[in-house]
């Protein structure tokens, strides 16, 4: 008899949250965004929730019109290795740009944080989309890559990164000192990597893990996002808002997995979600006007406006049509301002309306706990999603899905009670990455 399969659940710790407007609610900590305390406090919560990982985004371009956690916030890798001292199972996982760093420093930094935490990092790969990045890193507008440009240069970074990782095989290091034999030379391997884009001699210096490497996460759903996620992804971070989108983009991704060769069972979809959760449904809807009606019209056309490269949508009448920007976005965010474009076409709308559900939008996640729950189920056995990336606009609102939703998803059989693993490897379920060297020994 098969064992059920399990939901896979991570939180996304945001500071201040994503809300442009949502710092104002009396409940915020108005500096979380640069608070360690908040940061330890929300890891062990999810911990205590036996929740897979803790996820940490970044940006690496503001203005003044940015969203406010933007403005002043922690550098994922350094947050993590914080992290990692006070917390045992669970997963820690941080964004890095492939376009605007350097493979060889980023997998040294990774493999740290892997030895750090005992083999639970994990590595979320962007392309950093905003154009206007390249001024922040000795480079012109002009000079960012374009949308196919910045996959295929994440694709070799993601070849060099695995190669500098298998620079030591697993049992490379004897430290025996009676003999003083520190290492076996033979198990140590140089890269020498040439490619159109990275030239990488190796061997890194730091060895492999608990879990032989970091995990791979993905967060792009435009198609060279989702073939570059089915090919290499462990896990995929996406973003839906209803069951029907959610089991398009499940079907689509999984079966690029198989024509890649992959297992699609080990490449684990996880869109993200933020419940509102209330004793009844009208506490859950009220709860959501309490942080909707924060936002100004003015503030929901910035919001919009920065999937845009920053547009200034103020420009336009807002009770018209959604205007016509072309092909206006279309190297920054691809796949959201393409939906962007084509909801507002097909359902008639409005700038105001537009705008205003971007910044607000209404979680298909809200009502009582069983509610939630319920529509949880629904997704994970639906073939929606693997499991979820937890997002909320109020502290409270993260602690009672862990009270209040979880023991009722524990109680019918698809989440954990325990952890089986103290890697994240071992409970995303992602089998270990045999070093490509000791592989070749195994074959011959």
């Amino acid at each position: 008899m098969t064992e059920q399969k399990k939901l896979k659940l991570g939180v996304i710790i945001h500071g201040v949250g994503g809300n442009i407007s949502g710092w104002r609610h009396p409940e915020i900590q108005t500096d979380a965004s640069v608070s360690l305390d908040f940061y330890k406090n929300r890891a062990q919560k999810a911990e205590e929730g036996k929740f897979d990982l803790a996820f940490v985004a970044d940006g690496l371009y503001i203005n003044e019109k940015s969203i406010p956690h933007f403005l002043n916030r922690f550098e994922p890798l350094t947050i993590l290795s914080a992290l990692a001292s006070v917390t045992s199972n669970i997963g820690l996982v941080g964004t890095v740009s492939t376009s605007y760093s350097e493979p060889f420093n980023v997998s040294r930094q990774l493999g740290s944080l892997d030895h750090i935490s005992g083999g639970r990092a994990g590595w979320n790969i962007v392309t950093s989309p905003l154009e206007k990045t390249a001024l922040n890193y000795s480079k012109t507008v002009e000079e960012h890559p374009n949308h196919p440009t910045r996959y295929k240069i994440a694709a070799e970074y993601l070849e060099v990164a695995k190669g500098l990782w298998d620079s030591w095989e697993d049992d490379a290091f004897i430290r025996d000192k009676e003999s003083g034999v520190f290492f076996d030379s033979e198990k140590l391997h140089e890269l020498n990597y040439k490619g159109e884009y990275f030239s990488v001699a190796g061997p890194l210096n730091i060895g492999r893990s608990k879990q032989g490497r970091p995990i791979i996460f993905q967060a792009g759903s435009s198609e060279d996002g989702k073939n570059f996620a089915a090919k290499e992804a462990d896990a995929i971070f996406t973003g839906h808002g209803n069951l029907q989108d959610a089991q398009k983009f499940y079907k689509d991704v999984k079966n690029r997995a198989i024509a890649f060769g992959r297992n699609p069972d080990e490449v684990v979809i996880m869109p993200g979600i933020s419940p509102i959760i209330g004793k009844t449904v009208e506490e859950a809807e009220q709860k959501y006007l309490e942080i909707a009606n924060l936002v100004s019209i003015e503030q929901a056309l910035a919001f919009l406006g920065r999937f845009f490269e920053h547009h200034d949508f103020s420009q336009y009448p807002l009770d018209e049509a959604f205007p016509d920007v072309g092909d206006l976005g279309s190297n920054s965010f691809k796949s959201e301002t393409d939906r962007i474009k084509q909801t507002a076409k097909e359902q008639n709308l409005t700038l105001r309306q537009v705008a205003l559900s971007s910044a607000t939008p209404r979680t298909p996640f809200i009502g009582t706990p069983e509610q939630v729950a319920n529509r949880v189920q629904e997704w994970f056995e639906g073939q929606g999603a693997d499991g979820f990336i937890v997002g909320y606009d109020l502290p409270s609102s993260f602690d009672d899905f862990v009270d209040l939703v979880v023991p009722i998803l524990q109680e019918r059989g698809i989440f954990r009670k325990e952890y089986e693993s103290d890697t994240l490897r071992g409970n995303l379920g992602i089998p270990y990455p045999i070093n490509r060297y000791a592989k070749e020994v195994v074959n011959k």
